[in-house]
């Protein structure tokens, strides 16, 4: 691959990409490959993989190589936009995507507002909290990650995310009753190091549970082949993880099943806490379920 990366400013922001490009083309349409909060080195293994297509990735407005302005906005809508923006400047599409977690959310706004853009979007383990039957205790407990976040910092905002992400049964009023958890049992800081800027913890956790997907815009697409939607699931993720349950959601809003992945929710990536996912097995699945 040969890897070129551009800045391209938006507004709020000003957006950093990388385009990679192999040195013989197969004939399919690019990739772009999107994360919210992962940033473009998350997929580094995956691109290695892809030696017959064009790749582009990005980091997320607030992450990274990409910047924030004070007044820049983190909404769904907004990150949609970006995407849009990033599309265009690249000139390739329409895109066959790849969206993982939250970039699967901010994904589906872009293929929705901007079908021209994307002709297939694979959307890996979409926390889609809006779709779930335990939505208003989902949000609640979202919130609370934010309300933890602002008054105590990380490390206790980070041991309640996790705990979120990893409860296999639909949430309950006794999920929110819980004793907080003790950060330093999972490695976590205990003291408030006054930060306030990461995304995931504030801003986007605060906004990105409220987004309603827009399911008849999408079953319109789909149903006039001007889009394919594939909700997707990590083989190795708990199905009743909120994310697995927001693909399997999905799927069922749009009359489809989920297809299943190769690894867990990054199952893209091999790494000492996931040493068991295998980025080879995971874009060959990817390559066969783009049909191209």
């Amino acid at each position: 691959m040969t890897t070129s990366t551009r800045t391209l400013p938006v507004p709020g922001s000003v957006l950093t990409f990388d385009v990679h490009v192999p040195p013989t083309d197969g004939g399919c349409p690019p990739l772009f490959v999107v994360g919210n909060p992962m940033e473009a080195d998350g997929f580094s293994q995956l691109v290695a993989e892809a030696g017959d297509r064009t790749v582009v990735t990005y980091d997320p407005r607030g992450t990274a190589r990409s910047t924030l302005d004070d007044d820049g906005g983190v909404r769904v809508e907004d990150h949609a936009d970006d995407l849009h923006a990033v599309a265009g400047a690249v000139g390739a599409g329409p895109y066959d995507v790849l969206g993982s977690s939250g970039g699967a959310v901010t994904a589906l706004a872009w293929a929705a507002a901007h079908p021209g853009d994307v002709r297939c979007l694979v959307a890996h383990e979409p926390p889609l909290t809006a779709l779930l039957e335990d939505r208003d205790v989902a949000v609640r407990a979202q919130a609370d990650i934010v309300a933890t976040y602002e008054s105590s910092g990380f490390g206790p905002a980070m041991a309640k995310f996790l705990r979120l992400v990893f409860a296999t049964e639909p949430l309950t009023e006794e999920f929110l009753a819980q004793p907080d958890p003790d950060p330093a049992q999972l490695g976590l800081p205990t003291e408030d190091d006054g930060r306030r800027d990461d995304l995931m913890l504030g801003r986007s956790l605060a906004t990105m549970p409220l987004w309603e997907p827009p399911v008849t815009t999408l079953r319109a697409l789909l149903h006039d082949g001007a889009l394919r939607v594939l909700p997707a699931v990590g083989a190795s993720s708990p199905p009743g993880a909120l994310a697995s349950r927001g693909a399997a959601a999905l799927a069922r809003a749009l009359g489809t099943q989920p297809v299943v992945f190769p690894g867990d929710h990054g199952g893209f990536a091999r790494t000492e806490w996931n040493p068991d996912n295998d980025p080879a097995a995971f874009w060959a699945r990817l390559r066969d379920v783009l049909a191209c």
